[in-house]
């Protein structure tokens, strides 16, 4: 259970709440523990159950002269003050003790409180935190709906096992070492045979156990990928409906569903059968010691009221025994959830920062692609994927330069490597000829403005929305950053204007909209280098005209890298770059491109003259 233990490794912030919880149990067992011994002389009081004393023996730390000492004083007590006020003296104690131990109880709950609850909340900032560093390439891999599911069912999970095993690992080991120590302490003989059939239900429950976090950790995955399959029917409900496949992803989900059923039946099954297991075990070595004690009693070996307190004590130790059993069923479940969760945590960065890192201050010179590849390597392939090969190009400050080609040709991979989002394969991409891997990422990532075609809006309003990644803006600033993206008008005529919610990944507003405002938040970064991928893309051609304009504008004076498939939004570029499977294939002006009669440049032109 290595993977479960790293979440206790987070108790190390806790530790005055975990020696005042340890303090407070200890004393609340204690406080209750006798609550039970003053069940004794109230026995010895009301049927005078032990024989008289007249005098003590020597003192010894032992349950004969307790048992004595105990003898005589009630019958001191008695003689002088009679039956009844010893009664009511015991009575009181007992009160007295009771309430100690329930108070002490409540307290060391009030102080783990803190613990147990902030463990959760720092294991799921520090998920959070990593997955945001995480390159890219990871979550190309991966399936958004099963990385919800380790951060939502599986914190859950590891959050319940958390908290019921805390509870339990403050109070019931020192229940059953405090009891246990008070059964051999009155009775090494009686606890021994009870010891002796303890290893087989320990290897009975460590079966049960393992099979536990077999079928837990295979839930786990299936959890996750019905979480996949939603998150990827809710995506993509407009196709299903197009075509009408509701029946079939119902079907899809419900087969997934029944699967992710019946392994957790059998994970049930399991856990609910350790419980009754210890209890027959316990209940097993109860019965010998009703047997053995009880010849005990009647050799006169022991007093019965000692005999008595000793079954009681030993009834006591049964529920912590059950409730460790169920603690340890919940960490094996736990524990799986652990595992997964901590695959992301340990999952490699990949895009690693040096120490000492230069901090990229400003933009002075130029950007250079020095012989850079590019591959992918997907798992189970031998030889790696390369999407790019030996690219050689230099963008000098204040130049526009566009990158154009077929789909797949590698463009917008070309283009990522610049704020490592990946890292090369081979070569090396410098700026003002420092190599980027030795940049610091966020002064890097600070000098770049990106617009994608695919762009993405938060849950929040319109201005928060457009000053993402700024913190230092006002609002005027937003609205000039709206109005030179032709994106103010539309913007003040929504409910609430600039503090309007634009809703999930701002669905509530029209795909040239949300192109606008991302356009807007470009505009407000105030970037040295841009870079426009398809950035126009889902414009009409009226708003694609003044956006152009207004980028002419922005991009004045600055290093530009421009993909477009509409290549008349390009015919401006100081450089343009054709590329074709993953290489440069031609390089130049518009009007010196297009004089290579068979270039890939000028039938790309053609084919796109034909089908405006």
């Amino acid at each position: 259970m290595k993977d479960i233990w790293r979440v206790f490794r987070y108790l190390k912030y806790y530790p005055g709440n975990i020696a005042a919880n340890l303090l407070l149990n200890t004393l609340a067992v204690l406080f209750n523990m006798f609550t039970f011994i003053m069940i004794v002389p109230f026995i010895e009081l009301l049927f005078s159950t032990a024989h008289p004393v007249d005098a003590l023996p020597p003192f010894a730390l032992n349950q004969e002269y307790l048992s004595l000492w105990l003898t005589y004083t009630l019958a001191q007590n008695k003689a002088l003050y009679g039956l009844w006020p010893c009664l009511l003296a015991i009575s009181g104690g007992y009160l007295a003790f009771s309430f100690l131990s329930n108070l002490c109880r409540y307290l060391a709950q009030y102080f783990i409180s803190p613990m147990r609850n902030g463990i959760t909340m720092r294991l799921r900032n520090d998920i959070y935190e990593h997955i945001t560093i995480l390159p890219v390439s990871y979550f190309t891999s991966q399936r958004k709906g099963d990385l919800i599911s380790r951060m939502s069912n599986d914190i859950a999970d590891i959050e319940w096992g958390v908290l019921t095993s805390i509870i339990s690992l403050g109070k019931d080991p020192v229940n059953i070492i405090l009891f246990a120590a008070a059964l051999i302490f009155i009775s090494p003989r009686l606890f021994l045979y009870f010891v002796v059939i303890m290893p087989l239900a320990v290897w009975l429950i460590g079966l049960i156990g393992k099979s536990l976090r077999r079928n837990s950790a295979k839930g786990q995955n299936k959890l996750g990928q019905l979480f996949a399959l939603l998150e990827e029917s809710l995506a993509g409900i407009r196709t299903v409906k197009a075509f009408g496949q509701e029946k079939r992803q119902t079907k899809r989900f419900a087969a997934a569903n029944d699967d992710y059923a019946r392994t957790m039946i059998r994970v049930a099954e399991r856990r609910e059968l350790s419980s009754p297991l210890s209890e027959i075990f316990l209940t097993l070595g109860l019965v010998f010691i009703l047997i053995l004690g009880g010849m005990a009693v009647l050799n006169g070996e022991i007093l019965s009221s000692v005999f008595i307190l000793f079954v009681i004590l030993f009834a006591r130790l049964i529920p912590p025994v059950q409730s460790m059993v169920r603690v340890y069923n919940n960490l094996q479940k736990a524990n799986a959830a652990a595992q997964r969760v901590f695959e992301v945590m340990d999952a490699d960065e990949t895009i690693y920062e040096k120490e000492n890192a230069v901090v990229l201050t400003d933009f002075q010179k130029e950007i250079t692609y020095s012989h850079v590849s590019f591959a992918y390597q997907h798992k189970g392939q031998a030889e790696p994927v390369y999407v790019l090969r030996d690219i050689n190009l230099t963008i000098p400050k204040g130049k526009t330069i566009a990158i154009v080609g077929p789909s797949g040709a590698g463009k917008t991979t070309l283009v990522d490597l610049l704020p490592r989002f990946y890292d090369c394969t081979e070569g090396q991409i410098l700026i003002d000829g420092l190599p980027v891997p030795d940049l610091n990422i966020n002064s890097l990532r600070a000098q770049i403005g990106l617009v994608s075609q695919n762009c993405i809006l938060f849950n929040d309003t319109v201005a928060n929305n457009i000053a993402f990644g700024r913190t230092d803006f006002t609002p005027e600033q937003v609205r000039e950053a709206a109005r030179i993206a032709h994106a103010d008008e539309f913007i003040n005529q929504l409910e609430n204007g600039y503090e309007t919610a634009i809703g999930d990944r701002g669905l509530n507003l029209s795909g040239g909209q949300r192109q606008r405002i991302s356009i807007a938040r470009a505009i407000l970064k105030d970037p040295p280098i841009l870079i426009l991928d398809e950035a126009t893309s889902a414009l009409d051609t009226e708003s694609e005209l003044a956006i152009q304009q207004a980028l002419e504008q922005l991009m004045h004076g600055r290093t530009c890298i421009v993909i477009a498939h509409r290549l008349s939004t390009i015919f401006h570029a100081d450089e343009i770059i054709v590329m074709d499977k993953g290489r440069i294939a031609e390089r130049g002006t518009h009007s010196q491109l297009l004089s290579h009669p068979d270039g890939l440049y000028k039938k790309l032109i053609e084919m796109q003259t034909k089908t405006s």
